[in-house]
């Protein structure tokens, strides 16, 4: 090859890569599909609402109790004197 093959060669490379760029985004990336719907996050603030006072009051039923059913003499459950 020649020098001027070289030159030939990298000229018409970065026109058709010039030249494909453009078309691409004409073809590819309309404006239509540019704009997009997103979901819309409500701001974090540091206040709390209240619960509702029909479920978190001072008779409500109590999750975190342990409940205990009958007698348990084994205080520990998890190592059996069999092992």
């Amino acid at each position: 090859m020649k020098q001027k093959d070289i030159a030939v060669i990298a000229v018409i490379v970065v026109v058709s890569g010039i030249f494909s760029f453009i078309i691409s985004n004409y073809v590819f990336v309309t404006p239509k599909d540019r704009q997009s719907q997103v979901e819309v996050v409500p701001q974090i603030t540091s206040t709390f609402q209240q619960p509702d006072k029909r479920f978190y009051n001072s008779s409500a039923f109590d999750p975190t109790r342990i409940i205990v059913i009958g007698q348990n003499s084994n205080t520990d459950p998890f190592n059996s004197p069999g092992r």
